[in-house]
């Protein structure tokens, strides 16, 4: 090679290829080392939901922007899916980290009552965050509706707190055996492992209805009036000639699998409002399916583009791959974990039948407009196992689209890479943050316990729990922190800081913002948050309140339940109107079944379902990891024939 020409173009070649193999101080493939985050920016509202009545006064909101990594740039912000009638101002403006603009809603006179979900949209070059409100209109009659409060997501909202702070019917005065019971059952036709969902003043067939959902592992939807106890409709997902599963010899789901996970609901899709369902079915040819549903939540109709069957790959070598890629097999999955609708993408987390191989970590991503899957990502993807579960829970998210998990026992890889993540991508029984940025699923953050390979070989997980997101929370410093709690197996409360995790060392969680060992029973179940109080419900224990002062939890419980629950412990749900009136629900899995209530602020009981005389309250079986849904003066539980109905009597 004499020719100079030819020798420069040859240097030049080499240098460009060592660069992209070796990173040249940028993004190294394989390792992911990079040379820093790049400037970027959250979005947070100072409230998530805003009521206005039809002719009446303008209610507000605030938006504000939060620099990250040097940002500094101007955010171009739009808001989108305003109800017909309702009008915002300013509706589009430029938003400046650190100074938050107000917008204000007004209803005409002749705008309809319901909920939908407005989204802010801000926009700065190639960065894009959305931020969701629910945005409520209530009739301009002096007789508004009875409630205006929805129900559409597990735990009431995506950081499943598990509180319905507008509750002004159900109070610790009238919440007793002599005012308060059983009012009646909804029957269905399998078990109901799926959280009711609820909404308000729906038009049905011409008439406004609150409506209860439900559904059941024999594949079917259910739409209740939730005050007369009428069926207004009822919608079979399985397919022609199909079956539900069967329960691949497994009893977490048995005897039948058709829907397990909890729906989401968004009251702005389609022509009346939209509920996403995942079904699992079985055809004639003994092949399994599973599928997304869009449903109408008038008519339980399927909506245009639905179903679609649920299928996806992913580079790795782990477990059920071929030709270097991961293989979906509907047949060795559930879907458990509440369904999350974050920035019009419904995300599905999967797990397996028992510990059933081969199977690894699954999170996919689905728009909701054209139900195709957007994003997927396996968080075991050379190795194994990794489900995620959760008793339920379902996933949570933070205003800048995060999402949050507790990963299940699998293959975790002790050797880290240049940034601290494990070198072949593989998170099992982990505490996970994953970054939907750019319709892009990717591990932005992690928690792993310094023996976590061992937990993970004695099934002693973290992934039988459910993450939850706590506020914004100040120390003594007047320093905010944003945390999220966990627990699983092994006992111990885990509360990680969401902008750095801990990530893991192989010597010892000190790197991990607070942890409290032996605290609590194992977990099988999800927390609920209410008035600075974490309260945990774990197997063989009691209900415990954990109270946090300067943005620490307590190590030890200030009150306690004197039940205790036998397996799977109880996922706690609380009803409040505001800071007052705080009821903690409760279900007991046992035969029969026991729904509590608890004054939140001592756990002192005050109702329970067997205390009324002849078991007039008594409801049937337990249904192991079912969650009370309390609204409007009503509580909703789930079992393995029905949906029982509680509230005052009459």
């Amino acid at each position: 090679m004499n020719d100079p020409r030819q020798r420069a173009l040859f240097l030049f070649c080499v240098a460009a290829l060592t660069g992209f193999l070796f990173g040249c101080g940028h993004t190294t493939v394989g390792t992911g080392t990079k040379t820093g985050p790049s400037p970027d920016f959250s979005l947070a509202l100072s409230v998530s939901s805003v009521s206005v009545t039809a002719g009446g006064t303008a209610q507000t909101d605030s938006l504000s922007a939060t620099a990250q990594n040097g940002f500094s740039g101007a955010i171009q912000v739009t808001l989108t899916g305003v109800p017909t009638g309702v009008t915002a101002s300013p509706a589009s403006f430029s938003l400046t980290p650190g100074t938050p603009q107000t917008v204000s809603f007004t209803a005409a006179s002749s705008a309809a009552a319901g909920t939908a979900t407005a989204q802010f949209t801000g926009t700065s070059g190639s960065l894009s965050h959305s931020v969701s409100l629910a945005l409520t209109v209530n009739s301009s009659s002096s007789s508004p509706p009875p409630s205006a409060v929805d129900v559409v997501t597990y735990h009431y909202d995506v950081g499943r707190t598990g509180l319905n702070a507008n509750e002004t019917t159900l109070t610790l005065a009238n919440v007793n055996s002599s005012s308060f019971g059983l009012l009646r059952t909804f029957p269905v036709d399998g078990s109901v492992d799926a959280q009711p969902l609820y909404l308000s003043s729906v038009t049905i067939g011409g008439q406004s209805h609150n409506v209860v959902y439900a559904e059941t592992e024999n594949g079917s939807v259910y739409a209740f009036d939730a005050d007369t106890g009428t069926q207004l409709w009822k919608k079979s997902v399985l397919g022609a000639n199909e079956t539900p599963s069967d329960d691949h010899g497994c009893g977490q789901i048995s005897p039948q699998i058709g829907i397990t996970s909890t729906p989401v609901i968004d009251r702005s899709a389609g022509p009346n409002g939209t509920i996403f369902v995942v079904g699992m079915s079985k055809d004639a040819s003994g092949a399994y399916h599973q599928r997304l549903h869009a449903l109408d939540v008038t008519t339980g109709a399927e909506l245009t583009g639905s179903p679609v069957e649920i299928q996806a790959s992913y580079p790795g070598t782990g477990e059920n791959s071929s030709g270097g890629k991961v293989i979906f097999d509907p047949g060795q999955y559930a879907e458990r974990a509440g369904l999350l609708l974050e920035n019009g993408v419904i995300y599905l987390g999967w797990t397996s039948h028992c510990d059933e191989d081969p199977y690894t970590g699954w999170l996919m991503g689905y728009s909701e407009s054209t139900l195709q899957q957007t994003s997927v990502l396996n968080l075991t993807p050379n190795g194994g196992e990794g489900s995620i579960w959760m008793a339920g829970a379902g996933l949570a998210a933070d205003s800048s689209g995060n999402i949050y998990f507790l990963d299940a026992n699998g293959t975790f890889d002790t050797t880290l890479n240049s940034s601290g993540f494990p070198a072949s991508g593989d998170f099992g029984n982990g505490f996970l943050k994953v970054s939907t940025a750019n319709n892009k699923l990717t591990v932005a953050d992690y928690f792993e316990m310094y023996n976590t390979v061992d937990e993970s070989n004695a099934d002693e997980d973290l992934g039988s729990g459910g993450a939850l997101l706590l506020p914004d929370l100040k120390d003594a410093s007047g320093t905010v922190h944003h945390l999220a709690v966990g627990a699983g197996k092994d006992q111990n409360i885990y509360v990680v800081d969401r902008d750095s995790m801990g990530k893991f060392s192989s010597q010892n969680d000190n790197a991990v913002y607070q942890e409290i060992d032996g605290a609590i029973g194992g977990v099988w179940s999800m927390p609920a948050y209410f008035n600075g109080t974490v309260y945990y419900g774990a197997v063989g224990d009691t209900l415990k309140a954990f109270p946090i002062t300067n943005a620490k939890l307590a190590t030890t419980p200030s009150f306690q339940s004197a039940t205790s629950f036998e397996y799977p412990g109880t996922t706690p749900a609380i009803s409040a109107n505001g800071t007052a009136n705080g009821i903690v629900w409760a279900v007991e899995n046992s035969s029969p079944a026991v729904l509590h209530a608890y004054n939140a602020a001592t756990l002192a009981e005050i109702y329970n379902s067997n205390q009324a005389a002849g078991g007039r309250d008594q409801f049937g079986d337990g249904n192991k990891f079912i969650t009370p849904v309390i609204v409007n003066g009503k509580v909703f539980v789930g079992t393995p024939n029905s949906v029982a109905e509680f509230g005052l009597l009459h």
